[in-house]
């Protein structure tokens, strides 16, 4: 992951209301507003030191070798960088590293699934947000957008790890450069002269973190449960709380995102789905990737299948504004085929034939991803070592090992 890079796909401008993180008081809309002119002072002050200094490119150089947890953080850096990999190494004091444990437990069971409605559904949420979907647009990386999307599936597949805040992971490093490629978008863009701050805020503020943060994890158990996946209300607050971690250590504060996922849920609407509307980068973005998809589609008779499995993960209206094709064939038997995947979740405790199918079908849907996403490039996604052995003993996993030298 290079410093410059596309950051994740973000956003929301405006809110109503929002939960506090504790969970008790209610944020009034001022203080929410008060978020888009808030960005990252830690890494932004990074950034701007490289900058004024010359030394984007050396750093790039050694945080490109910096990957896991374990690694001690490099000496061969200027202080300023150092300081900030030191201050942001460790989860905040009040994660519980048990209930991220059980989150591992969802994703070795489903973690293709949550991969997979990442990919179709998470991001054209992402694109139905106007203004940070111009903050892509202004990223001038819209035609490279296997590599935007494999950036952030490794992002999920570090989080996916047994352990990863701690020892064998690599998620930590991960979460810092994420940090400070958003840092460097947003210092580039207003230093662009294309964009205003005092009308629009701060580009990748932290209110589009937050929003950002309820679209990868409210609205992707509410994608799984539209294609038919079943999800527990206990398994849904495990994935929830892991993303709230993650949220804190992107820097996010902490007042800001709900401790409940019920809560997460009345500000997800809120916040993000209360501001979706159509864009021309909105579209532009999501023809891209429905193209990205359609390209790992064997014949072109089955291209629309890929815009079905859009239309049935997302709501229609956002559908419609991002201008997704809408097949009635294929849209019905996308219905029919999660139809049938509720019927086999039923089952599935009862029936190794109902697993196999259900488990085989996001292993192939997440392979294809995988395919896609390297365009055939030399690198590839990453699935930690511990869940990439528990999903091949299963038979159910898109990557195998890398042949070793």
């Amino acid at each position: 992951m290079v410093l410059l890079g596309d950051a994740l796909a973000l956003g929301t401008r405006q809110a109503d209301r929002v939960a506090s993180g504790g969970g008790t008081d209610m944020i009034d809309t001022a203080a929410v507003e008060a978020l888009k002119f808030h960005g990252d002072p830690l890494a932004d002050q990074v950034i701007a030191d490289l900058v004024a200094t010359g030394q984007v490119d050396a750093v790039n150089e050694v945080l490109g070798q910096f990957r896991d947890n374990d690694q001690l953080i490099p000496e061969n850096l200027p202080e300023s960088a150092r300081a900030y990999l030191v201050a942001t190494d460790n989860p905040p004091s009040w994660a519980d590293l048990d209930r991220v444990a059980r989150a591992y437990e969802f994703f070795v069971d489903d973690g293709v699934h949550v991969a997979s409605v990442l990919s179709f559904g998470a991001m054209v949420n992402c694109y139905a947000q106007p203004r940070p979907s111009r903050v892509l647009t202004l990223t001038h990386r819209l035609n490279q957008p296997h590599r935007r999307l494999s950036e952030t599936s490794q992002f999920v597949l570090n989080m996916m790890g047994r352990q990863p805040f701690g020892a064998g992971g690599s998620f930590v490093p991960t979460i810092q450069k994420t940090r400070l490629i958003h840092a460097a978008v947003r210092h580039f863009i207003t230093s662009s002269g294309r964009w205003d701050v005092e009308a629009d805020g701060i580009p990748l503020c932290q209110q589009d973190m937050l929003g950002a943060l309820l679209i990868f994890s409210v609205q992707v158990i509410d994608g799984m449960r539209r294609i038919g996946i079943s999800v527990t209300e206990e398994e849904a607050e495990s994935y929830y709380y892991i993303w709230r971690v993650t949220g804190a250590m992107l820097g996010i504060p902490a007042e800001a995102t709900p401790e409940s996922l019920d809560e997460a849920r009345e500000l997800n609407a809120a916040i993000v789905e209360a501001t979706y509307g159509p864009s021309a980068e909105g579209v532009a973005l999501t023809r891209d990737l429905i193209q990205l998809y359609e390209d790992m589609v064997p014949s072109k008779a089955f291209d629309g299948v890929v815009s079905a499995m859009v239309r049935q993960t997302v709501d229609r209206q956002v559908a419609d504004w991002m201008e997704v094709p809408n097949s009635r064939t294929w849209n019905r038997a996308v219905r029919a085929g999660a139809w049938l995947m509720r019927v086999l979740e039923r089952a599935e405790d009862r029936s190794a034939v109902a697993t196999t199918i259900l488990d085989k079908a996001g292993s192939l849907l997440l392979g294809g991803s995988v395919r896609t996403l390297t365009n055939g490039q030399s690198t590839t996604l990453n699935i930690p070592a511990d869940l990439r052995e528990k999903w091949l003993d299963a038979g159910i996993c898109p990557a195998k090992p890398a042949a070793k030298a």
